[in-house]
């Protein structure tokens, strides 16, 4: 008996031996994760600060706040956490347990109410959650400024939301203060390009937005955007916990953050530069550079290549003026190194234009050989040609007729020997005429406009004949043709903009749906029935812009000369600046541009 029961347990054991090598691997690999549960989505919760909020006498000297939460957290963004009034280096922040401790590298200004904003810049540690955000308040003084304003900032050119551009309040008046000093309180903008200044003196200021690439507070005209009221400004709201637009939202709560009110309008722009002088030259083909200024409007007394007679340099300025386009007509001349000389006025030490010669040696860019210095079996044929591009668009050949650019200026044309034809629905061909005209902004580029008026289901043909024309390298161009119709799909729509109060002359553009696209363009300086034909179905808007001095482009503002860019504004259909094309249909909108741009 005793024997079996000996063998009983002997096999118990080799039993639970077993057992314990066939579970270990799944039972006592600790370096796994568990498996299952729900993740955590809940962002880390304030608990505790010290000070507390609305503290007043705090020092001004080594000064620490200390943020306490629920769980570890990190500091995702360290430069989110903004105090206003800022001083000159950013708060410093670290990590203590589950405390976020900030302090400052300088004191603290005597009996001024500050506020610290963190919103974007911290995360729970294990998931990434974002702290919502929180505004701190506190005062060196014996009490908390209780005033408030708030507004948006928007770029000129299209009104969209600038987003983290800082507002800037100045109690000094002066248009020297934003280049100078810092603000005496400041805020950021959000996704919405909406900011709100809390707990400020009840007092008269002067406000500016500023795009702060360098971080500095202070407005740097060389590389930043700038926007500002032509008026003073004055807090009328007192804070209060109810207020909507003191409250944290989450950004894609459409509804809720475009509900705010704002009582102030910024448009940001880039001003000129104040500086002239040559930021770059490029050397782009045999007989071709060009030379990029600072500052628009650049002031060039001469320019001249060594060895190349002044009769035969062809130069070029964009509509700008700060950038100068240089060719060389001259095919004699094996030109290995371009010696450029541009005579300009160029700011000096003092800020003052002076006259200055520039020598710039410009070899071909990247290295390339001219084509005297390549062998035949690398020369291509378009390196040989007078290269041409002959376009046409459907949608708006009728207002803008053909396009025809060169790579280079040409030197012999025969714009006679194009040949235009159409086609009737029923296949007879007949021959049209059309007239031409050079760009006034582009000596390279044509216009060439059919004098028949284009019909559906007709096609039309131009035709260019091989040698037609010559450029400065002396290369002929080959032969090329397009053909284009009208559109006559009919889902496609018109719309028809009845505009009036045209007081002075305006640029009116339609745009697709993400607004990065001019589908069609007018300039006009009366009272105007403008067509907009052949849309698809979809969303559209029109932009509407003032042109007072009549250069078609969209000039930009001085703060010095406080002069604000020309205004740019949307029809709004409904109060809402899209508007929905359908399919099929002819719809007219009307607008009022006196009472528009007065709004």
């Amino acid at each position: 008996m005793k024997r079996h029961c000996d063998i009983y347990f002997l096999l118990a054991f080799v039993v639970g031996i077993l057992s314990l090598t066939l579970f270990a691997p799944s039972c006592a690999n600790t370096t796994q994760a568990p498996t299952g549960g729900l993740k955590d989505t809940l962002p880390p919760v304030l608990v505790h600060i010290n000070p507390l909020p609305g503290s007043v006498n705090v020092p001004q000297s080594k000064t620490e706040l200390v943020f306490t939460f629920d769980e570890y957290v990190t500091i995702k963004t360290a430069t989110n956490i903004f105090l206003s009034p800022p001083q000159e280096k950013a708060p410093k922040s670290k990590l203590r347990g589950k405390s976020v401790v900030v302090s400052f590298e300088e004191d603290l200004l005597p009996n001024t109410t500050y506020t610290l904003e963190m919103s974007d810049a911290i995360a729970d540690n294990n998931e990434g959650n974002m702290f919502p955000g929180y505004t701190y308040v506190f005062s060196t003084g014996p009490e908390i400024d209780s005033m408030y304003i708030t507004g948006v900032v928007q770029d000129c050119r299209n009104l969209d939301p600038v987003k983290g551009a800082k507002v800037l309040l100045y109690k000094d008046f002066a248009d020297s203060a934003v280049f100078l000093r810092r603000p005496v309180a400041a805020a950021r903008t959000d996704d919405w390009g909406f900011f709100a200044i809390p707990h400020i003196q009840d007092t008269v200021y002067r406000i500016y937005a500023v795009k702060d690439a360098n971080n500095n507070n202070i407005y740097d005209p060389d590389s930043e955007q700038i926007g500002f009221l032509d008026t003073l400004v004055v807090p009328v709201g007192k804070v209060h916990d109810s207020i909507p637009e003191l409250k944290k939202y989450d950004m894609k709560d459409t509804l809720a953050c475009l509900a705010r009110k704002a009582a102030v309008e910024l448009n940001i722009f880039r001003e000129k530069p104040s500086k002239q002088y040559v930021v770059n030259r490029v050397r782009t083909a045999e007989r071709a550079a060009y030379v990029t200024f600072m500052a628009p409007n650049a002031w060039i007394d001469s320019v001249w290549v060594r060895g190349i007679p002044a009769s035969k340099l062809i130069t070029q300025f964009n509509i700008e003026q700060d950038s100068l386009e240089i060719w060389v007509n001259d095919r004699r001349k094996n030109l290995d190194t371009l010696h450029l000389f541009v005579n300009y006025r160029k700011t000096d030490s003092t800020g003052l234009l002076k006259p200055d010669v520039e020598h710039f040696k410009l070899v071909m860019e990247g290295g390339k050989k001219t084509l005297s210095k390549m062998s035949r079996r690398d020369i291509k044929h378009d390196d040989t040609t007078c290269i041409l591009k002959l376009k046409a668009e459907s949608e708006t050949v009728e207002q803008n007729g053909l396009e025809m650019e060169f790579n280079f200026p040409i030197i012999y044309e025969k714009f006679d020997s194009i040949r235009f034809t159409y086609l009737n629905p029923k296949q007879k061909e007949f021959k049209g005429e059309f007239s031409v005209q050079r760009d006034t902004l582009n000596l390279r580029k044509y216009r060439l406009t059919p004098k028949v008026k284009l019909q559906k289901g007709f096609e039309y043909r131009f035709k260019v004949p091989a040698r037609a024309f010559r450029d400065i390298n002396g290369f002929w161009s080959d032969s090329t043709e397009v053909k284009f119709s009208l559109p006559t799909d009919e889902t496609l729509s018109t719309l028809i903009l009845n505009v009036s109060g045209v007081s002075q002359k305006y640029i009116i553009d339609l745009l697709n749906e993400k607004r990065d696209k001019v589908l069609r363009s007018y300039i006009i300086g009366s009272d105007s029935q403008l067509n907009f034909p052949y849309l698809k179905q979809g969303r559209y808007c029109i932009r509407i812009t003032e042109d007072k001095n009549r250069n078609s482009i969209v000039d930009t503002g001085s703060l010095l000369e406080q002069r604000q860019p020309e205004k740019v504004r949307f029809l709004l259909v409904d109060s809402d600046k899209y508007i929905d094309v359908p399919a099929s249909v002819e719809m007219t909108q009307s607008v009022d541009l006196q009472e528009l741009f007065t709004k």
